[in-house]
């Protein structure tokens, strides 16, 4: 791992009229960028929270640490995006993990002056609530999608989900291995990799390796709200 110091352009730009120019430079004074390889872990279930952490550049997996060495994949956070909000606002203990998915920087702020600044920086709290809304509003679509859904469905789910959300594009190459998109829906390698290759033999997609082509966003659609 190397690391740096977040530059104040990258931050303004990432939350701009946010905060103020003295902000970022006291930002910049107590905080760092980390560069992670794939697969790093950015940190531990089960540990103390000591900083405010949101993705400057890369692909963020984060996930529950269960029994056995299975793993229920949470979400994919990506640029732009924080980190452990619950844990902050919480009892201070990270309560799932996170790994770099790909070559990705993390900026690190100091938990002291975040505090500070959330006490004298409405927009910023406010910001914090909303974003922390969402991630709460995200987990419970997602555990609702696993109850009420059948497989096709949660792949359809998923794949529209790296489509439109992730890469903004209809051919991609998935960050992850079959194992890991098995454990974002919550299934077993097997029942994945069996309903994707029906969706390959179906001509919803195309399929080489990793590298993915949605031929029928319209199927995708269909499948996601009735599956």
């Amino acid at each position: 791992m190397n690391v740096t110091i977040c530059d104040s352009i990258e931050i303004n730009n990432f939350y701009p009229n946010i905060f103020t120019s003295e902000e970022i430079q006291l930002i910049r004074k107590k905080s760092s960028k980390v560069f992670y390889k794939k697969k790093d872990v950015v940190f531990r279930q089960n540990t103390r929270v000591g900083h405010l952490m949101f993705v400057a550049n890369g692909l963020v997996k984060v996930f529950k640490e269960g029994r056995n060495d299975r793993n229920l994949i949470i979400k994919i956070a990506q640029k732009g995006e924080f980190i452990g909000l619950p844990a902050i606002f919480g009892d201070d203990v990270y309560h799932y993990s996170a790994s770099a998915l790909e070559a990705t920087e993390v900026c690190f702020i100091d938990f002291d002056l975040t505090k500070q600044l959330i006490k004298k920086n409405g927009k910023f709290a406010l910001y914090l609530m909303e974003q922390l809304g969402s991630f709460g509003l995200f987990t419970a679509k997602k555990l609702l999608n696993h109850t009420e859904k059948q497989l096709p469905g949660k792949v359809a789910d998923m794949l529209l989900y790296f489509s439109d959300e992730i890469f903004k594009t209809d051919a991609f190459v998935m960050p992850m291995s079959r194992r890991e998109l098995a454990e974002l829906l919550g299934t077993t390698k097997e029942s994945f990799i069996r309903t994707l290759s029906e969706f390959k033999n179906d001509r919803i997609i195309a399929l080489d390796g990793r590298k993915i082509q949605i031929k029928s966003k319209k199927l995708l659609n269909m499948l996601s709200r009735h599956g």
